[in-house]
């Protein structure tokens, strides 16, 4: 099995909704311009790009940034390896139209990289830390999992554990409305086939498909409020929520999971849901 990451990148790439790349796109987009949290790490260097939805002028500025901080190794070597290793050419290339191929290696892949910064950019925004949960920050040990490389096989376990969490939580949020059906599964499963993902991979997506809904046990696994943001923001790409069910669904997440409104709000706005 090619690791939790790497599937949850394939499925928020349009896999589960077809709102999924505009909405990479759009939170590409906020957290690379001024004041957004790529923008900053970057030192500024993404803050002019001007991508559209399609996310082509800031994943080519976004990667210039990327290859350029690689060759400067005397300013900061270690926010170098941090974003470098952390995935950040990942997060740009399996989220707005790199093949397969981008994922593989990937720290908690692309998918895991672009979460934790929404999440990071929504509490920054609010002025808060989140709730149960180290302190966020730009410093390199104080970047969250998954916009950083794990520092040891602790973290490691940590941030495969989140991703299961994040897919779970997708594939939990498509089931709102009650429309999946035996049909819709198996497209989904061949489009995980198409990006080179193995019979495992499928299995276990197949499998969490079939389960019924289950908002409490989703949330009773939510460790803290930084994880309730990824799995909020994950769900968000994979539905539509133009449904009362899976509104409803949204807000029930947001509130049995300890995640604040006005972060729940920021989230919608940095994927274009304002």
């Amino acid at each position: 099995m090619a690791g939790f990451g790497d599937l949850l990148s394939v499925l928020m790439q349009g896999g589960l909704s077809s709102q999924g790349n505009n909405r990479a796109g759009s939170a590409m987009n906020n957290l690379g311009q001024a004041g957004g949290v790529l923008g900053q790490i970057l030192g500024g260097s993404s803050a002019s790009a001007t991508g559209t939805s399609s996310g082509g002028g800031l994943l080519g500025s976004l990667l210039e940034a990327a290859g350029d901080m690689m060759a400067n190794s005397g300013n900061s070597p270690q926010r170098h390896k941090t974003l470098t290793t952390g995935g950040l050419g990942a997060l740009a290339g399996a989220l707005l139209g790199g093949d397969s191929g981008s994922l593989k290696g990937a720290l908690g892949g692309g998918g895991m990289a672009l979460l934790a910064s929404l999440a990071m950019q929504a509490f920054k925004n609010m002025n808060q830390q989140p709730a149960g949960a180290p302190a966020m920050g730009l410093a390199g040990n104080e970047l969250p999992l998954g916009m950083r490389a794990p520092a040891s096989a602790e973290e490691e376990q940590e941030l495969e554990t989140t991703a299961e969490l994040v897919l779970k939580g997708m594939i939990n949020a498509v089931k709102a409305d009650g429309k999946i059906d035996a049909a819709e599964a198996e497209k989904l499963t061949a489009r995980l086939k198409d990006a080179g993902l193995d019979d495992q991979d499928q299995q276990y997506f197949l499998n969490e498909m079939r389960r019924p809904l289950d908002l409490d046990g989703l949330v009773a696994a939510i460790p803290n409020e930084a994880v309730a943001a990824q799995v909020y923001a994950a769900s968000l790409f994979a539905i539509t929520v133009d449904t009362p069910a899976e509104r409803e669904y949204m807000a029930q997440l947001a509130e049995r999971s300890g995640l604040n409104a006005d972060v729940a709000k920021q989230l919608h706005t940095a994927v274009g849901m304002a």
